[in-house]
């Protein structure tokens, strides 16, 4: 297992220019992480040359980017939209490529009240398969969550039942995108996250360590201490196998004790799904 973060807490202050990319970095390097998480948010200059000073200045910190997170909306009902949604996203890919990540997390898109089911699911297939065809040379996995809403969209993710999750995840394999299962967001809206796992643990690329004070309702809380089952999922991916990375997103707004606290836990609790297995 690998281990990285999604600095989620500190998205504020890196946006404003409060905090660099290169104090994340240093942060996460101090507290042990494989490597950190950007969002595509936190990159407001794209060029060539900004992407190369960035992952010049992570890797003074002695870290890497294993993960970009990204927010396509292929759901919406635009078809303009989603064109531009797909050129938006092809560049995302390329920013990452650019920073040396190994992934980048897709999205299905929003909930927009004029898109049908029928038509959402096939929208997110089509846009999400083209997406993955025209960057393949670049060299960067692209991971499918189980979303569910961004702060910088008006609607919660399209995908954000289950149900409808799987049917996309089902439609995408044929062009090789893999999973990035959001342990949070299954505990929060799956019935059962264990059986909901165990629909695509074979195709789980990464983990989304993040977690809910509620089922329901989405309210984050320091990782291990809402209503996400860890035990129990982290066996059955040691069961499966599975050795890919936990990418923790971090959410407690507790500063760099919240980051630390959320590094121990996932670790800890990891290595005691190995003891037990």
């Amino acid at each position: 297992m690998h281990l990285s973060c999604l600095p989620v807490s500190f998205f504020t202050d890196i946006i404003a220019g409060r905090m660099s990319l290169a104090e994340w970095a240093a942060m996460g390097a101090r507290l042990g992480l494989d490597a950190i998480d950007l969002s595509i948010l936190l990159l407001r200059d794209r060029s060539s040359a900004a992407v190369t000073a960035a992952r010049n200045a992570i890797a003074a910190e002695g870290m890497r980017v294993a993960m970009v997170t990204s927010y396509p909306d292929f759901t919406h009902p635009d078809p303009a939209q989603r064109e531009r949604e797909l050129a938006m996203e092809q560049e995302v890919v390329e920013v990452a490529a650019g920073l040396g990540a190994s992934l980048v997390r897709v999205t299905t898109g929003q909930a927009h009240p004029e898109t049908r089911r029928e038509e959402g699911i096939a929208w997110a297939v089509d846009g999400l398969s083209r997406l993955a065809e025209t960057t393949r040379h670049l060299g960067v996995t692209l991971v499918y969550e189980n979303h569910s809403k961004p702060g910088v969209w008006e609607y919660t993710d399209f995908a954000e039942d289950p149900r409808i999750f799987l049917e996309v995840a089902r439609g995408i394999a044929p062009a090789g995108i893999g999973i990035n299962f959001d342990a949070g967001n299954a505990a929060t809206f799956a019935e059962d996250p264990l059986a909901l796992l165990d629909e695509v643990v074979d195709r789980v690329v990464s983990l989304h360590a993040s977690d809910s004070a509620t089922r329901g309702r989405l309210a984050h809380v320091l990782v291990g201490t809402g209503c996400t089952p860890y035990p129990a999922l982290f066996r059955r991916l040691v069961r499966a196998g599975w050795d890919g990375w936990i990418c923790i997103e971090e959410a407690s707004h507790r500063g760099e004790v919240g980051v630390a606290m959320a590094i121990r836990y996932v670790r800890e609790t990891w290595w005691a799904a190995q003891r037990e297995c």
